[in-house]
């Protein structure tokens, strides 16, 4: 990999930092793409604060380092990027409102944590909705999806790009998962999972017979070891770079919502800047989101396979299974596609559709 990943990181207001994961082997992951295009007029100085949820292991951290690295190279060192991982500054929903006020610059929230701001995002929430990576980008790189980030406009908050925080996935400590049966407990209690504050993501599991429970994800750690819940629902990468392996026995390839990240900037600091570099920060953007979204996709198989290596124990659905879940949260939908919009899921289907041709 090129030295900008290789090198050590300084992170201001963290511990300094080194490439790599402290408790698990990267994969092969693909280096970035080279910086390319002409180096933009002096239009000031402005020291960017990013907050994200993720480790600096994760490929939502490298790719904001490489969204940094675009735009220091492509202004000689004028604009420049401090990334704080690990829910430093808060968890999704406070950093949003922190950009708002202007506390912030930006942040990298997961769709499901913005619905408040822009109702239609929900429709990513839905289960089942996109049922491959192909499918989910086509729906991403779509007018659909950037009339959802335009949508953002006049709320305090810039949405920039999309990218990929993944299928998510069922972790447990309670017993192995292989049906809705399993989830709502039948003869024992339902598990107790962890959910984003989203009520399509707390229906999904209540149609499933579990008992989810809204928490903060920087409070999850602790509350899985000390059983305060059962498990929880997030990607392989997010699962094994959180070291949630440590706390979970069993886990399994659900793949119920695929849930994408959205970076965004304070829109006080995208009035700030100079056109140019307005322009410069969008593409930046999309190139990172680019490499996000690769980078996902390198981790997520292998990010299960080393999840399995490290003694949680997976399940693996067959389409008999997969079925038996998807039955189960029909009534999510009966609730809630007319509340999202029915004419929007249609349009999201039909791309869905085209893509698989």
């Amino acid at each position: 990999m090129t030295a900008i990943w290789r090198n050590t990181l300084t992170l201001v207001g963290a511990t300094t930092l080194t490439f790599g994961m402290a408790h698990a082997q990267s994969p092969e992951l693909s280096d970035p793409p080279e910086i390319e295009g002409e180096v933009v007029g002096d239009h000031g100085s402005h020291t960017l604060r990013m907050g994200i949820g993720l480790a600096e292991s994760s490929p939502q951290f490298l790719s904001s380092q490489y969204f940094g690295e675009i735009l220091e190279q492509r202004t000689d060192g004028r604009i420049t990027v401090n990334v704080f991982p690990n829910s430093q500054l808060g968890d999704d929903v406070q950093m949003l409102e922190m950009l708002q006020t202007g506390t912030l610059d930006m942040t990298y929230p997961s769709s499901s944590a913005t619905t408040g701001y822009v109702e239609q995002l929900a429709a990513f929430d839905l289960p089942f909705l996109l049922p491959s990576r192909e499918a989910a980008v086509a729906v991403m790189q779509s007018d659909v999806a950037q009339d959802m980030l335009d949508a953002f406009d006049g709320s305090g908050l810039k949405a920039l790009a999309f990218s990929e925080n993944g299928y998510r996935q069922l972790s447990n400590s309670a017993r192995p998962v292989a049906s809705p049966d399993d989830v709502a407990g039948l003869d024992v209690r339902g598990l107790s999972v962890r959910t984003m504050e989203n009520p399509v993501h707390l229906a999904i599991w209540e149609a499933l017979g579990a008992n989810p429970t809204p928490m903060a994800f920087g409070e999850l750690f602790s509350a899985m070891e000390q059983g305060v819940v059962d498990g929880q629902e997030n990607p392989w990468s997010t699962i094994l770079t959180s070291n949630f392996y440590e706390v979970q026995d069993y886990g399994t390839e659900t793949r119920h919502v695929y849930t994408p990240f959205i970076m965004m900037l304070s829109e006080r600091t995208w009035d700030r800047m100079a056109p140019e570099y307005q322009e410069l920060v969008l593409e930046a953007a999309r190139q990172s989101a680019e490499y996000e979204i690769q980078l996902s996709a390198e981790y997520d198989d292998w990010s299960r396979d080393q999840l399995a290596e490290r003694g949680m124990e997976i399940t693996r659905l067959d389409d008999e299974q997969l079925a038996a879940f998807q039955e189960a949260v029909q009534p999510v939908y009966e609730e809630w596609a007319p509340r999202i919009g029915e004419d929007l899921i249609a349009d999201i289907q039909e791309i869905v559709e085209e893509s698989s041709n």
